[in-house]
């Protein structure tokens, strides 16, 4: 599915975003062929151990013969000039940086998040799934696969199976599938807080649904729409609060997906079988020795 059909209509207002931020890393080659699953981290510029790491682990390009997947980290810029130089050597050495030129900040998340949309419906357009993770995430990409085969009945659906008969392709080709962990809440309205939000900023006592934005996942087709459809909405400050408007604006419901988990999840090797994402894996060792165990047992 190219990213430029179905849109032929436009919608009877202007545009009020333009993301005119230049591209200043980029891999043009990077989703040639056919991809099933592009795998899209918001990584922060001095956070080198953990791209390592999870190109080891859970982003590694070549991890199922079958099942094409790619994996791209997503930047900001930065005005260390010393840091700049090490993130040009890194892109060299393995060509899946995405910077774009805007600050690498945390308030600019939802640049970064509209960015990395934009870089995947203009240079990945053909991918079937998109996964989009925060850079201290245990993800495991078997059962993404798995999950995105019967959403709604994962990992159930799994036992159901008779060996030898199991379909690729559960969902239909064009599905639109937004699906994360999602939270039904209000915006905070004390000053003193991180998260405070002005009635001015948002004046309604609920948000609508949206996804924790530390993992989640988009269809082709529902990637075409929030990449279209972020023209039209005004820009949030809170990247998951954003892509909730944006889906309540496109009428695309997200799908609770229980099995990401937006804390960390305390660990086992029966309690993540069917793990998902799980959040608070900063340390690069740790996430190694838990991607290993899980991928031994078969399920990473």
């Amino acid at each position: 599915m190219n990213a430029q059909s179905g849109n032929s209509d436009q919608p009877p207002c202007s545009k009020i975003n333009t993301l005119q931020y230049d591209l200043l890393l980029s891999n043009d080659t990077k989703c040639n062929g056919n991809i099933h699953l592009l795998i899209l981290v918001k990584s922060s510029l001095n956070h080198f151990d953990r791209r390592r790491t999870i190109r080891r682990t859970w982003g590694f390009e070549n991890r199922f013969s079958d099942v094409p997947t790619r994996t791209v980290f997503v930047l900001g810029k930065s005005y260390d000039i010393d840091l700049e130089k090490r993130i040009k050597e890194e892109h060299e050495q393995y060509g899946d940086i995405v910077q774009y030129d805007f600050i690498d900040e945390y308030y600019n998340n939802t640049v970064k998040t509209m960015n990395a949309i934009k870089w995947a419906s203009t240079h990945c357009n053909d991918s079937r799934f998109y996964f989009f993770s925060d850079d201290d995430m245990y993800v495991s990409i078997k059962n993404v696969l798995r999950y995105l085969r019967n959403p709604t009945e994962y990992p159930e659906y799994l036992s159901k199976e008779v060996k030898g008969k199991q379909s690729k392709h559960i969902l239909p080709s064009d599905v639109v599938l937004f699906t994360g962990y999602v939270f039904h809440s209000s915006p905070l309205r004390h000053q003193i807080s991180k998260w405070y939000v002005s009635l001015s900023e948002y004046p309604y006592h609920m948000w609508p649904p949206y996804v924790t934005a530390g993992a989640y996942m988009l269809s082709n087709a529902a990637l075409v729409k929030f990449y279209y459809g972020s023209s039209y909405v005004k820009r949030f400050r809170f990247d998951d609060i954003y892509l909730g408007l944006l889906s309540k604006k496109l009428n695309i419901k997200p799908l609770h997906c229980e099995h990401i988990y937006f804390y960390k999840k305390h660990y086992s090797i029966s309690s993540y079988k069917y793990v998902i994402a799980s959040h608070g894996y900063d340390d690069s060792e740790e996430l190694l020795n838990v991607w290993i165990e899980q991928k031994s047992n078969g399920n990473a």
